[in-house]
């Protein structure tokens, strides 16, 4: 994993809608993600839009994240979990599903979803992975879901990068 926060996108002048969906379980460090996720979406789409729906706990996540899509109305969705390792494979099974529905849901309809449901070891991880500003997930979630709306509404409006090939040596 990771040790530092990728840079900051440029800021976006459009309007975009971002859907924040958020466990309830491990509340402590979901509510540190979220609110990271809302301050960095704040800083970076000032005129965005910004819905947070929460439910029970992380297996929940997809099927919400599912309706979002489905409504065509976001331009990324980010969805915030936080699973802690137990004595049993359970976290890793749950985090397994969760990260394979979040990424079907993103294909099958074309919404970008970023996976912040995070697995950790122990709480010293989450603490500082959702709690703390150096290495914040949350932070990083934001700013991946504003680059990919960003990059998705300039395919989707032919504006994109044009790349020149170099002529072939037909020598």
């Amino acid at each position: 994993m990771s040790k530092s926060t990728p840079s900051r996108p440029l800021i976006v002048k459009a309007k975009r809608t971002f859907h924040i969906v958020a466990s309830r379980f491990n509340s402590q460090y979901v509510d540190g993600l979220i609110d990271h996720v809302t301050k960095e979406l704040r800083a970076l789409a000032p005129d965005g839009t910004i819905l947070l729906h929460r439910v029970p706990g992380s297996f929940e996540i997809p099927v919400v994240a599912r309706e979002v899509a489905i409504q065509n109305k976001a331009d990324a969705i980010v969805a915030c979990g936080v699973i802690l390792q137990g004595e049993t494979d359970h976290a890793q099974n749950l985090s397994r599903s969760v990260t394979d529905a979040l990424q079907h849901i993103a294909i099958e309809h074309g919404v970008p979803v970023i996976n912040a449901v995070l697995t950790f070891h122990n709480e010293n991880q989450a603490q500082a992975r959702c709690l703390e500003n150096k290495i914040n997930r949350g932070t990083e979630a934001a700013r991946a879901a504003v680059e990919i709306a960003n990059v998705l509404s300039e395919v989707r409006t032919k504006q994109g990068a044009a790349v020149s090939k170099a002529p072939r040596d037909n020598g």
